[in-house]
């Protein structure tokens, strides 16, 4: 029915299952008022507007003005795209520049992906909504938070552009300030110094690469790992953690702190491995393998080498290829050094093959032990004991006890026990030894160095800043790798005496 009204003689008034058209828009509703002057119409009751075959508006109430092809739709308010629906209580709708916004909270569906915010905008054409002010997006795998948020539907990615936390049903937690969210495979690309937090492990760079349903985490410049339970940190300009294994990564200026002493540990390697074993449970335990110019540092001892491996275990740090370590004015080194820790203080070492330890009393003046192997065991970070085997070499000077130095004894001795209290010598006992007791005076050039003596001062970590500086032995105090003799394999009727 079409009639007029004195009430509002500028329009023509519409009853009944009403339909209209404006320039490949059409509508349906209960009654409008057209106001045929102006190319403008009040729709009312059960309001429907279709644009093509992709985007339906619905509302109680909808005003439209043609010339500027602008619909403001009141009341239960439905703009639906394709999958994706947007609820409100009021839209505008611009149909030139294809952009719906709504001023009050609104609740967009996107399949598994459900968006609250108090003000947002959705443009079809492109996919893209826009979410300000209280922006919640939920999701059967994770939630997020945040200010202000860019979704785009046909990519499912959420653009983050303020500080947005996200926490997945696993209890992974993300904070990003600026980055992609994928919110299909949990796949993030974020800048700006974002976090992921999982198990008592948080992750920070730069920039950071996330996938949560692969449990994967990679991240670049200034990153800092940090492992809460097992008291250590990670640091580096890249580093990669994988949850389901429990695998660490860093290098670049790759650092490993261990908290868990009286004072931190700093190690550095070009490459820094560290896995994390029976995660979640009661029992669980870490390994760090160094790889290639390792230096570390901590206030009560110092070491290089080329490699290192350290198992939590077993208590055990094994260090390979020219390693040294030094302890105050104490320097050990060998082919190879184990040391075993007790509460994260030196309890013991052990020194394999060409091993030496030297005690510097002056410029010119060395206590020196040479030996196949040795044992060196400490208590309160000193050592106490020295278990010396195989081709023992010894180089000691003796002090009365006002200081006057009496000599230095050289003694060879195939196995030998070095007993110290106060950091002085109090015992020693040796089997079957031959020596020689020199007065300062004359002490002979040959017998003052034991051979393969070196002061390695100059390679000594300085610093737990002086572990990035890499300085490698002098050629000539290299140590020589010592030749495993193989035993031949022999036939039995080769063996004299024996048939075959």
């Amino acid at each position: 029915m079409l009639y007029k009204t004195p009430m509002d003689v500028r329009a023509d008034v519409l009853v009944g299952h009403v339909k209209l058209y404006h320039d490949g828009m059409y509508l349906d509703c209960d009654s409008a008022r057209f106001y045929k002057a102006e190319n403008t119409f009040n729709a009312y009751g059960h309001v429907k507007m279709v644009q093509g075959d992709t985007l339906t508006l619905t509302s109680d109430t909808l005003l439209y003005n043609g010339p500027m092809m602008q619909a403001h739709a009141m009341g239960n308010a439905v703009l639906i795209h394709r999958k994706t629906k947007l609820t409100t209580s009021l839209i505008d709708y611009d149909r030139l520049e294809g952009v719906g916004f709504y001023p009050r909270h609104g609740i967009l569906y996107d399949e598994d992906n459900v968006l609250n915010s108090d003000y947002g905008q959705y443009t079809p054409a492109l996919n893209e909504a826009i979410f300000k002010d209280n922006v919640v997006l939920e999701n059967p795998k994770f939630n997020l938070k945040t200010n202000e948020l860019y979704y785009y539907s046909n990519t499912k990615v959420a653009k983050i552009v303020s500080e947005t936390n996200i926490v997945s049903t696993d209890s992974t937690f993300v904070y990003a300030i600026r980055g992609d969210y994928n919110t299909q495979t949990g796949q993030a690309s974020l800048m700006e110094r974002s976090h992921v937090y999982k198990d008592m492990r948080d992750i920070v760079g730069d920039s950071l690469y996330c996938d949560d349903e692969a449990g994967v985490s990679e991240a670049f410049g200034n990153v800092i790992l940090t492992d809460v339970e097992n008291k250590c940190m990670l640091t580096g300009n890249y580093c990669r953690y994988e949850d389901l294994t429990g695998v660490a990564v860093a290098t670049d200026s790759a650092v490993c702190y261990e908290f868990s002493g009286p004072d931190t540990l700093y190690v550095h390697g070009d490459t820094l491995r560290m896995v994390t074993y029976n995660q979640k449970t009661d029992s669980v335990y870490r390994d760090l393998f160094a790889y290639h110019k390792v230096r570390m540092f901590r206030n009560d001892f110092q070491g290089v080498c080329d490699s290192l491996v350290s198992h939590e275990l077993d208590s055990c740090t094994y260090m390979y290829g020219q390693p040294i370590l030094w302890n105050e004015g104490q320097q050990v080194f060998g082919e190879e050094i184990r040391v075993y820790n007790n509460d994260s203080t030196v309890d013991w070492i052990h020194i394999i093959n060409q091993a030496m330890t030297i005690e510097r009393l002056d410029s010119l003046s060395y206590n020196q032990v040479s030996a196949k192997e040795m044992f060196c065991y400490f208590v309160n970070g000193e050592m106490e004991h020295n278990n010396a085997k195989g081709n023992v070499y010894v180089c000691y000077f003796m002090d009365e006890s006002d200081g006057n130095r009496i000599g230095m004894n050289y003694t060879e001795t195939p196995e030998m026990n070095l007993y110290l209290q106060n950091k002085k010598v109090y015992k020693i006992w040796m089997s079957t030894p031959s020596g020689t007791m020199f007065p300062p005076f004359a002490i002979p050039e040959d017998k003052r160095y034991l051979a393969g003596f070196a002061w390695f001062d100059y390679i000594r970590p300085k610093s737990k800043d002086d572990i990035f500086d890499w300085r490698s032995k002098k050629k000539e105090q290299e140590l020589k790798k010592t030749e495993q003799k193989v035993v031949p394999k022999q036939r039995l009727d080769e063996i004299g005496g024996m048939e075959r």
